[in-house]
């Protein structure tokens, strides 16, 4: 090993060792001046360390040089979700001769190792991510990384809504303008999942659940009190009431929360796709969410772990009856349960949200599953060519359904397939209603990479404020919360 790659690396260690330093302090925030100063060290940090770029090697070069197709994809959440991704390859290689190479990984960890492989120079050819629609196609996109995708889309256009091909349409710094650079796949929103035979437990039932706003929230606690005081043979004396996340690593809490400002009305960005984290009302808005939504926590109807949770362990939760309800964003948690034909139509049920705190119904948040492609692929063609066949409406709608409808159609015309018009499946039922009855819109960061920044900023103001009026105990979940995970977000990502 020469003396500069060894220097290299010992500089990265060093930086990992100073990031590691600097996010202990967070604990200890308690003014302005101390936030501002570990984010100026984080900065500077990120900044060093992305300057590392470690040189080809032969494994490298070997990968390169390989025949296959290499696909990277987030791991299913049901078996029958894999087998219908291995089919659809399968599929594909008998009609084409070519082969694929697929590897499945959790969200998780493909979102780790996509992050590693970019500095290391050793990318796959085609990826799909849970969470690439906002942690790595905007950014990917803005840095040159990702091939056009275009040609591939403009066949289809015309069965693909306006706010769906929005979700793709990325601005490109390199070549200084707008395209396609991923392919819509799929939709999916929040939900509410709760355990009814719970509610029969203590004499409820769904017709009982309120449809307004605080009626709403303040039914689940008292459902969590009932449940621990009253006498009920077998009960769980520290069930909770409500599986909310605030896990720093769990999309679900990112979902969440930017579905509780929809619902207040938080208007983060103008019709010109600007931040308004200037505007007084907007700011006040942000801290009165951030107060509503972490006082559930603070009052002890949310498990204390939550704070540590990743992207399955709602889902978990909820299914080990530890919460009451959780709300989700796919339709992952009937999935697991679609085999036992009990709990999937007599003990687990579905709610839609309730209306907004000022009466008006909600207007749901979506999240698009994309696939895309690497520019830098040696095998674009091929990439290509396997695209083109997979987002075929016949093909992605035979995988969606396959995969027992966890995520639903984003092409008009898969709409008429009668799967998606089950009235008797509850949760089926429910979804196709929302996204073709209620009013949907994408979220911010498709409109404005940016916002995560702005994200951070009007965040960090609300931790310092609250830290210096609460208890070491809270001040330390609101620095969890707020702190590391809107500024991870940021200064990870971009």
């Amino acid at each position: 090993m020469s003396r500069k790659k060894a220097s290299q690396i010992t500089q990265v260690l060093k930086s990992q060792q100073r990031a590691k330093e600097a996010f202990s302090v967070v604990p200890r925030l308690t003014t302005r001046r101390y936030a501002l100063i570990a984010l100026i060290l984080c900065l500077i940090i990120v900044a060093c360390t992305n300057t590392y770029q470690s040189s080809p090697s032969p494994l490298n070069k070997l990968s390169s040089e390989t025949t296959d197709l290499r696909i990277w994809w987030d791991k299913g959440f049901t078996q029958e979700e894999d087998e219908a991704l291995k089919q659809l390859v399968s599929e594909w290689e008998k009609q084409t001769g070519n082969k694929i190479k697929l590897s499945l990984y959790s969200t998780d960890e493909l979102t780790r190792k996509i992050q590693r492989e970019i500095q290391a120079g050793n990318l796959p050819d085609i990826v799909t991510s849970y969470t690439a629609d906002r942690e790595l196609i905007p950014r990917l996109s803005w840095e040159g990384k990702l091939a056009d995708v275009s040609d591939i889309i403009e066949p289809l256009k015309s069965f693909y809504p306006e706010k769906i091909l929005k979700t793709v349409h990325f601005y490109n710094n390199v070549t200084q303008k707008q395209s396609y650079y991923a392919l819509p796949m799929s939709q999916a929103t929040i939900h509410i999942f709760y355990w009814r035979d719970l509610l029969r437990q203590i004499g409820r039932k769904e017709s009982d659940v309120p449809k307004d706003w605080d009626g709403f929230w303040e039914f689940w606690k008292k459902i969590q009190d009932d449940l621990r005081t009253k006498e009920i043979p077998n009960k769980k004396q520290n069930i909770y009431g409500l599986g909310f996340t605030f896990g720093i690593s769990s999309a679900d809490t990112y979902y969440l929360f930017e579905q509780i400002l929809e619902a207040y009305d938080v208007q983060i960005l103008d019709a010109m796709d600007k931040l308004l984290l200037d505007d007084p009302k907007v700011r006040q808005g942000i801290i009165n969410s951030l107060k509503w939504y972490t006082n559930f926590y603070q009052q002890g109807y949310v498990p204390p772990d939550a704070v540590n949770w990743l992207n399955p362990d709602n889902n978990r939760s909820l299914l080990n009856q530890s919460v009451v309800m959780t709300p989700n964003n796919s339709l992952s948690i009937p999935a697991a349960v679609r085999q036992n034909l009990d709990k999937y139509y007599q003990k687990l049920g579905i709610l839609e949200f309730p209306n907004k705190p000022n009466g008006l119904p909600m207007r749901y948040l979506i999240t698009v599953k994309q696939v895309f492609l690497f520019a830098d692929s040696k095998k674009q063609k091929l990439a290509k060519e396997f695209l083109a066949y997979l987002i075929q409406p016949k093909v992605m709608g035979n995988y969606l359904k396959a995969s027992g409808g966890r995520h639903l159609p984003v092409l008009t015309s898969a709409w008429e397939d009668p799967f998606w018009k089950d009235s008797k499946d509850p949760y089926l039922s429910t979804a196709v209603k929302i996204f073709l009855n209620r009013e949907t819109r994408p979220f911010d960061f498709v409109q404005n990479p940016a916002y995560r920044l702005g994200w951070f900023l009007a965040v960090l103001e609300t931790i310092t404020k609250r830290c210096a009026v609460k208890t070491a105990k809270t001040a330390y979940l609101w620095a969890r919360f707020s702190f590391f995970y809107w500024s991870f977000r940021y200064l990870y990502l971009f």
